[in-house]
């Protein structure tokens, strides 16, 4: 630092202040500096700087599933919004759901010295051994889970998105509203089926088959509905995959939708809009939910009293839901 200061005639203290994105350095001055730094290839000691501010300016994020569309969607947010606060992030993927690993990855991130961690959470083993493992590190929970009134939480309403589901389709005149559910003990697999049980006739609740979130697993479940006794008008699938899934297996059986059978996702993935026909769906905003998530550990990170977020899902009406056939 003293050498960028020399080349580029201003102080040390300067040369701190344009690597810390300080509002006081003028425009000119961030220049020489800056053209400094590439002149001389400067590069920061992040060991020597951790050692002098307390702070590794990294930050822990676990994740408990990395193959589904949503974790992965919303680990990319954080991690993004964590580099536009001046965060590295050290990610670690537990697909496992074991207490065991959960407790080891947080070990090592403290060994890393990381300044805080974000844990999405997906099961509520998962929630209990982060708030085990966490004892002492500022952490904020993504989860739909019950994290106790002491840690920061955020999610998506995963309630809420699936009764727009269930609204939209009994505002078509849909009675008989089935649902092929997520994996039992996924949190927001749960969440979202609650929310079709409350909004759908006690008759209909029989209509549920569980998958396993796969294309595969909505396939088959949509034939499993389609050999029942009573053949659903409309079916709710709890993610987008097995909508997709869902689709293939109502065209194999020479069925139209919507003018025979309505389907509704949840995700609003990549490739939702181009399904045959487009599907509707209920649209999570990772952004948001990657925004928040980082302002909230900044808070607990400064020592602030804990709060909760959730953020709004989006219904996105596409052509694959309409009115019930005429009986």
């Amino acid at each position: 630092m003293a050498d960028v200061a020399a080349r580029a005639g201003v102080s040390h203290q300067t040369v701190s202040r344009v690597l810390n994105n300080h509002p006081s350095v003028s425009p000119r001055t961030r220049q020489q500096v800056n053209d400094a730094i590439l002149a001389l290839d400067y590069r920061r000691n992040p060991a020597a700087r951790a050692l002098v501010t307390g702070t590794s300016q990294v930050i822990g994020v676990l994740v408990t599933s990395t193959m589904l569309s949503g974790p992965t969607s919303a680990l990319l947010a954080i991690e993004q919004t964590a580099r536009a606060r001046g965060y590295w992030v050290s990610m670690a993927g537990v697909e496992s759901h074991d207490p065991g690993e959960v407790i080891d990855v947080i070990s090592h991130f403290t060994d890393q010295g990381v300044d805080g961690m974000i844990a999405v959470a997906l099961t509520q083993t998962a929630v209990d051994a982060t708030l085990t493992g966490a004892d002492g590190l500022p952490t904020v929970l993504v989860t739909s889970g019950e994290g106790g009134d002491n840690r920061p939480m955020v999610d998506i309403d995963q309630a809420g998105g699936a009764t727009q589901a269930i609204t939209l389709l009994k505002g078509l005149g849909h009675r008989r509203i089935a649902h092929i559910a997520g994996p039992a003990g996924d949190l927001h697999a749960e969440a979202r089926k609650s929310a079709w049980q409350a909004g759908v006739p006690r008759a209909a609740r029989k209509l549920m088959i569980q998958g396993d979130w796969s294309s595969a697993s909505g396939y088959r479940a949509a034939l499993a509905l389609l050999a029942g006794e009573r053949v659903p008008t409309a079916i709710f699938a709890a993610n987008d995959q097995m909508a997709i899934g869902a689709l293939r297996a109502l065209n194999e059986r020479g069925l139209k939708v919507p003018g025979d059978i309505s389907v509704v996702g949840f995700d609003d993935i990549e490739g939702a809009d181009c399904s045959i026909p487009p599907l509707t769906t209920v649209r999570q905003n990772h952004a948001a939910l990657g925004l928040a998530a980082m302002e909230l550990l900044l808070e607990a990170i400064a020592g602030a009293p804990a709060r909760s977020v959730l953020i709004p899902a989006e219904m996105v009406v596409r052509a694959s839901a309409g009115p019930p056939p005429a009986d």
